[in-house]
């Protein structure tokens, strides 16, 4: 006796854990009768006809799919290798149940396949600078394939770029260069900007006779600052112009007998 009410027990038991769910917050279960979709339920406490009802459990929280390294030619015939991250979400589990059969692998396959369609389309130069550009491309890309299976891509993140190592030795000689070239375009401005001030400066001078004997004195005065050395400077005879004309005896007129 006590061994039939067990086993009666174990089958309540488990009659009711097939007949009893529960779902928390972020999960749905679609509901298939006999075979056919009735309805999709949650969250909270879900109650199925035994042997009669069949539920699918599915997540609606946000995943994230890494997307292993694929190998590229870009569309100037460089071979890259490029991996990348993926996040999505279901947002109708009616279809990510129904319409594929593994909404999970369909995905990780479409990414893959069109990671490598999207950046065989662009050029070296785009993928390691344009990054964003091509981000946006990818997401929307897969957003549109993946829209029938009730899944929605968030976002997608190029992670990393491995390129040969001639290309690498490349790049590097091109920044180079670039770098050398803009240290002589800034070297010849500042060169053009020194000979305009010059030429002002000269002008002034020119101008000014006073001012050259001024700035003459005024270059003694640094270098004899400076320097410790007795050094000769041929000195220029407008310095004593002043002083020669002072002391010229004035002619008077001549006087009548």
């Amino acid at each position: 006796m006590i061994g039939i009410v067990s086993v009666l027990v174990v089958l309540a038991i488990i009659l009711l854990a097939s007949i009893i769910r529960v779902l928390r917050e972020y999960e749905r279960g679609v509901i298939f009768r006999l075979g056919r979709f009735l309805k999709v339920k949650g969250p909270g406490l879900i109650i199925l006809l035994p042997f009669i009802d069949r539920m699918v459990r599915t997540s609606l929280r946000l995943l994230t799919l890494d997307i292993p390294p694929q190998d590229i030619i870009t569309r100037d015939n460089v071979t890259v290798k490029v991996n990348a991250v993926l996040y999505f979400r279901v947002l109708d589990p009616q279809k990510a149940v129904i319409v594929v059969e593994d909404f999970l692998f369909a995905t990780s396959q479409l990414a893959q396949t069109t990671l490598r369609s999207v950046l065989g389309e662009s050029e070296l130069d785009d993928l390691l600078s344009s990054r964003e550009v091509i981000n946006q491309r990818l997401q929307e890309t897969l957003d549109a394939d993946t829209d029938p299976w009730g899944v929605k891509v968030a976002k997608v993140e190029v992670k990393h770029v491995d390129l040969p190592q001639e290309m690498q030795r490349a790049i590097a000689k091109q920044a180079e260069a670039e770098r050398e070239r803009r240290a002589k375009i800034i070297h010849a401005e500042g060169e053009f900007q020194a000979s305009s001030k010059l030429a002002e400066a000269a002008s002034i001078i020119g101008k000014e006779p006073a001012a050259l004997q001024l700035r003459f004195l005024q270059t003694l005065t640094e270098v004899a600052t400076e320097n410790n050395s007795t050094m000769i400077f041929p000195v220029p005879l407008d310095l004593f112009t002043p002083f020669l004309q002072k002391k010229e005896p004035k002619v008077s007129g001549s006087s009548g007998d």
